[in-house]
């Protein structure tokens, strides 16, 4: 079974538009297609963007963290070194947790690595849209 691990934004964008793709994920998560990982340094990003960004909708966030399973995060493990410190903890967990796949929209820091699971301890990182196409 997947096993995927879900970044601040991919939370935010599920709450912000529950009929677009990032809702989808979880939605089928629920429903047991996969199973779904964050950790508490993606749920305080998302909730900080909630209450500056978008504080009307902070409770369809609450409820969708409800149903994600939480990975730890011990810092101990291997990283790739140009992750900005912010985002180890993320990569981090997601090792940890043994997830099949990372979903993220940061292109930015996280897109030189997508699709290049031999580079990020054998996680494929996608966006919400390479996932769903590549099933």
């Amino acid at each position: 079974m997947k096993r995927l691990f879900l970044d601040a934004n991919i939370l935010f964008q599920a709450a912000h538009n529950p009929a677009g793709k990032s809702a989808l994920i979880i939605s089928l998560g629920k429903r047991k297609a996969w199973e779904l990982y964050t950790n508490t340094h993606a749920i305080e990003e998302a909730r900080r963007n909630f209450e500056i960004k978008s504080p009307k909708n902070i409770h369809r966030f609450l409820r969708i963290i409800k149903q994600i399973k939480r990975a730890t995060y011990s810092g101990r493990e291997h990283c790739p070194p140009e992750l900005p410190d912010k985002d180890k903890p993320i990569m981090i967990s997601a090792i940890q947790c043994k997830a099949t796949h990372l979903i993220t929209l940061d292109q930015k820091h996280f897109g030189k690595y997508m699709n290049k699971p031999r580079k990020t301890a054998g996680i494929i990182i996608q966006s919400v849209g390479d996932f769903f196409e590549n099933l």
